[in-house]
């Protein structure tokens, strides 16, 4: 018998002795060989199966990546949108004391009051869970260097550019008026002031909390990242708001939308995410969403009763949440390129509002339909220039817009 696993170029030049003992061994080596070569194959396909479910995990973490970011971004870009509509108000500059302003007062007021008030602690709610997501101590330092540079540095660029705007805009003739503040004084003293304290950009008091929350981070990592400290934490910061105490520079309601969201970051990340994927359970998901909404109504409206602020901020925080469960990821398309510059969006906006509104007054007929008709579409007024302004700036100006943006 020949031996299959071991071939000679010529065995006939064997000695007989030695091709007698490998026709002896064959019938014994064959069925060994034989299972080692079927172990092999198993390993391989072992092996195969493997690669493939970790390739196909990878694309899955990143295909579940990319809804997630291009979510955060239409919500963010929805809420700065919002935050428009929170400073517009004009019925006063235009109809004051006509009979018409008050419907027009209390139709402006329900939509910002209303709607617009989810628009910062869903700002602060993207920022701690972003912050936090995939947080470790390791990462702390990184974590803040990018913070320096997407927030401090644009917070203290453009609460610059405000105070110099205001400071030129007061000594001209034509733009005093508009200005609305005499004549702002060109000191060292005061621009220091400004720039720290946003004292001529009061729209920036959200980026100076968010800064001491992003500075309170070895504070407050340690306390969230454990489920009965966690507990413990967030029922004293409750317990701060609803007994009406304060803290200092910091406000509680806003550590509350952000340590919230930093600790679903740091705990349960999945219900977040995860539903973002079409699981079985989605529509569950959503409608526990349109339920946290619902609950967020009666919320606003007992506040309103009772004037409650407790009630307004689990109101304004279950809307956030319930807005983020009931709109699936997967189902919004691709953010557009001028849905993404967010910040510079937010830093523009008040300056722009304030003038379109002031200018207005001096052009326009004081009718009721002309502030309403402004405050409906002042979103869009204001992301036209804003679109217009950030092509500018990027194609002539590019560190200026870098830095106005953030590095975003």
């Amino acid at each position: 018998m020949v031996c299959r696993f071991f071939r000679f170029r010529d065995q006939e030049s064997l000695p007989s002795q030695k091709r007698q003992n490998i026709s002896c061994l064959s019938p014994l080596l064959v069925p060994w060989l034989s299972i080692f070569k079927a172990k092999l194959n198993d390993i391989a396909q072992i092996w195969d199966g493997f690669a493939g479910n970790m390739a196909q995990a990878g694309r899955e973490k990143r295909m579940g990546d990319e809804i997630f970011r291009n979510k955060v971004t239409w919500f963010s870009f929805v809420f700065s949108l919002l935050v428009i509509w929170v400073h517009s108000y004009n019925a006063g500059l235009y109809l004051d004391g006509m009979p018409q302003m008050a419907a027009v007062y209390r139709l402006q007021h329900g939509i910002g009051d209303g709607i617009g008030q989810v628009a910062v602690p869903g700002f602060f709610m993207i920022s701690g869970y972003l912050f936090y997501r995939d947080f470790t101590w390791s990462k702390l330092g990184e974590k803040w260097n990018r913070r320096i540079r997407s927030i401090l540095v644009p917070y203290i660029l453009w609460n610059f550019l405000y105070y110099m705007g205001y400071v030129i805009g007061s000594r001209l003739p034509w733009m005093t008026d508009v200005v609305g503040k005499g004549r702002i004084p060109f000191q060292l003293s005061v621009l220091v002031d400004a720039v720290i304290n946003y004292t001529y950009n009061y729209v920036f008091w959200y980026l100076f909390q968010l800064i001491l929350l992003v500075m309170l981070a070895p504070v407050l990592y340690p306390v969230l990242r454990c489920p009965w400290s966690r507990i413990g934490t967030m029922a004293a910061f409750w317990w701060l708001i609803i007994a009406g105490k304060e803290l200092p520079l910091l406000n509680v309601d806003a550590l509350i939308y952000y340590s919230t969201a930093a600790s679903f970051a740091l705990a349960k990340t999945k219900w977040v995410e995860e539903k973002e994927r079409g699981h079985t359970n989605g529509k569950f998901y959503t409608a526990g969403g349109f339920g946290l909404l619902a609950v967020a109504v009666i919320l606003y409206r007992v506040g309103l009763h009772r004037a409650w602020i407790s009630c307004f901020a689990l109101c304004r925080l279950l809307a956030v949440a319930g807005l983020w469960m009931a709109i699936p990821g997967n189902k919004l398309p691709k953010a557009r390129d001028f849905m993404c510059h967010n910040f510079f969006l937010y830093g523009v906006h008040f300056a722009f509002v304030r003038f379109i509104n002031k200018a207005g007054t001096r052009i326009l007929p004081a009718v009721p339909a002309v502030p309403l008709l402004l405050y409906i579409f002042m979103p869009v007024l204001i992301l036209g220039i804003a679109t217009v302004l950030g092509s500018l700036l990027r194609r002539y100006l590019p560190v200026t817009w870098m830095l106005l943006n953030g590095g975003r």
